[in-house]
């Protein structure tokens, strides 16, 4: 039974990843346990592709039903913490790990703090008191490294306004453009899972890639993991969209100085050095309010919450009426300062 469970050599209890400490630890007795020097059980373990098709809680012995996607989750009927490691292994097999850094009561604490900052949404969303569940998810991304040689040809025009005498001058100058140069990019996520919206994925970043581990299934240990959707092939397009707005952004850097620009030609020439498949931490929260769901996703390392919450039609008249108001009173100081009088 492809099935990874790790029991507390001192009471059997179920050992679980604690993300204060970085260690495995028992909920029962309090071991932890340094998931560094515990050993590889995918090592031990070797599988051939769709080999298995049925999965077993070593705890309770009850069938575990998952979606295909998921490598790690948590048994329905006794709560056991399980990693389904032949999805996990081969081509399945993660490079890195970057394990959560915030629990799941600071995570709530967090999204509540959040909710009420929301200047323009409801007061009854700003309670933040209708969490309907809270999921910390090991989402699967692809980290790229792309090499960009890049070619520029412009034209570049400097005007200067000068009078001289009884006259006044424009002289415009106009400047050949040329630039050449190699832009890389390392730790570009694009995230693989299916599930999750681009959008919402892209909006969490940055992650601190500095701390990402080597890939060991105690990380996973209480948390939901799923496997890869789409290869870093089928996403390499997206990586190189994603990049291609960084990199007009740097050739405008380098062309500063000039009233206008006009390109005539652009070459980008784009190399995939590599691409390393990583789990990320992301706590999926979500919030019912006024009969409808909300979904919003949080950096489970730097706490970092993006989405769309309601907006309170009262409040945004209010700021509106507040604005208009405002600018009425500016318009009649000016006309009272300019002799006009209040009307």
């Amino acid at each position: 039974m492809p099935v990874i469970e790790y029991k507390c050599p001192n009471c059997g209890s179920g050992m679980l990843f604690d993300s204060a400490t970085g260690a495995l630890s028992c909920p029962s007795c309090g071991r932890q346990d340094n998931i560094e020097q515990i050993p590889d059980p995918l090592k031990k373990q070797v599988f051939t592709e769709n080999e298995v098709k049925e999965y077993h809680c070593n705890s309770c012995g009850a069938d575990i039903v998952t979606e295909p996607e998921t490598s790690a989750t948590t048994c329905s009927f006794c709560g056991a913490a399980v990693v389904l490691s032949d999805r996990l292994t081969g081509d399945l097999a993660p490079a890195m790990v970057l394990p959560f850094s915030i629990s799941k009561d600071e995570a709530k604490q967090a999204f509540k703090k959040w909710c009420r900052n929301g200047l323009l949404t409801p007061s009854g969303f700003m309670t933040a008191d209708r969490v309907k569940s809270i999921t910390g998810m090991y989402v699967p991304f692809w980290l790229y490294e792309l090499h960009n040689k890049i070619e520029v040809h412009g034209r570049g025009t400097k005007i200067r306004t000068y009078t001289q005498g009884d006259y006044h001058y424009t002289e415009t100058q106009h400047f050949d453009i040329y630039r050449r140069i190699r832009l890389n990019y390392v730790n570009l996520p694009i995230d693989a899972s299916e599930k999750m919206k681009d959008e919402l994925m892209d909006k969490l970043e940055p992650f601190p890639y500095n701390q990402l581990k080597l890939f060991k299934t105690p990380y996973l240990a209480g948390y939901i993991a799923e496997k890869y959707n789409y290869t870093d092939e089928e996403l390499y397009p997206r990586a190189k969209e994603k990049t291609s707005s960084y990199i007009d952004s740097y050739i405008a850097s380098t062309v500063s100085g000039y009233n206008s620009v006009s390109y005539t030609d652009k070459q980008i020439d784009t190399t995939l050095k590599n691409a390393d498949y990583v789990l990320l931490p992301v706590w999926m929260v979500y919030y019912d309010y006024n009969r409808s769901q909300y979904t919003f996703a949080m950096n489970g390392q730097t706490g970092k919450v993006v989405g769309k919450p309601p907006i309170s039609k009262a409040k945004v008249a209010g700021w509106f009426a507040g604005i208009s108001a405002v600018s009425l009173l500016s318009l009649k100081l000016v006309s009272w300062m300019m002799g006009g009088g209040f009307l």
